[in-house]
């Protein structure tokens, strides 16, 4: 696939996440935590990615290995960054980030955050 059809259906995919995550609710003023995740069956190319990763001003987290349910095993880590949920901001990030990957020849497995809004326990919204 073209990096142009990448970019573009990640830009898809960012508007859609944004979307979802606001529709139902979810702070649009916050700092939200981005996961842009990365895998690879080559531990090196994917070192060599974490570095460029975190040359960019992303966090990086160590690599994990995963058995997939074919028994093969894959290697993973991710690039975090902290902003506002705003498309424009996730799309700059995935575009430099799935540049990265194509360059060293690793998978961008897209992003993920968590919902921040006003959460209730209600175990703690109990009065005695």
């Amino acid at each position: 696939m073209s990096i142009e059809r990448l970019l573009k259906e990640q830009q898809e995919e960012n508007r859609e996440i944004v979307e979802a995550l606001l529709g139902d609710g979810s702070d649009p003023d916050a700092e939200y935590t981005i996961e842009h995740h990365f895998s690879s069956s080559h531990f090196d190319k994917l070192e060599k990615a974490a570095v460029e990763a975190f040359k960019l001003g992303f966090e990086v987290n160590d690599a994990e290995e995963m058995e997939l349910d074919d028994g093969s095993v894959i290697f993973c880590f991710d690039a975090i960054g902290y902003h506002k949920l705003e498309v424009a901001l996730l799309d700059q990030a995935s575009e430099q980030l799935i540049q990265l990957a194509v360059k060293q020849k690793v998978d961008y497995d897209g992003w993920g955050t968590y919902f921040v809004g006003d959460e209730v326990d209600d175990e703690d919204d109990i009065e005695e």
